[in-house]
Parts: structure tokens; sequence; C-alpha cells
């Protein structure tokens, strides 16, 4: 019972942490294409998100491997999660500019 609890709160991290990676990549894109440095942009970007991703899996692991393979999934999981939400919100976008309803 105590183990599964540890596999849910992975999960939940890695989905938290691919989230917060995969998200603020997409707020990276959008900023720096209006930036007028955008390499910096993606550099600093790039340094924090990993930083803080390899701070989180190691702190989620503890130690198991089992663990980590379980933050990995939900880490993924993230991934098709915000690629969905963003997908909306620039359709929705679009839909504004052309000056049809959402």
């Amino acid at each position: 019972m105590n183990e599964m609890v540890y596999i849910a709160a992975a999960f939940l991290g890695g989905l938290g942490l691919g989230t917060l990676f995969f998200g603020g990549l997409w707020l990276t894109i959008r900023k720096s294409v209006s930036s007028r440095t955008p390499a910096l942009w993606i550099l600093f970007s790039f340094f924090f998100r990993v930083g803080i991703i390899l701070t989180g899996f190691y702190f989620i692991a503890s130690g198991s491997w089992q663990r980590l393979v379980i933050a990995l999934t939900g880490f993924i999981v993230a991934r098709f999660m915000v690629l969905q939400i963003t997908k909306r919100i620039e359709d929705k976008q679009i839909q504004i500019k052309e000056g049809g309803h959402i």
C-alpha cells in the first residue's frame, strides 16, 4: 500500500515536471519570436528548465529506478497534454484574429 503512494507521487511529480518543462518551452518560443535577443531567451530558458527537471527527477527517484521510470512516464504524458492544450490555445487565437467566434 505504501509503495503505491510513492508510485502515484512519482507519476504526479513527473507530470508536474513535464508540464513545467514543455509549458516553459512553449512560452519561451512565443516570447523569443518577438524578442530582440531570441538566442538569450532560448539559452537561459533551456538551462533553467533542464536544471529544474534534473533536480526534480533526482529527488523523485530517491535512488529507486522504478520511481524514476514512473516519473519519466508522467513526464512523457505531460508532453502530450501540453501539446493538446497549446494547440487549442493557438486555434482560438487564430479564430480571434480571423474575426470568427470562439
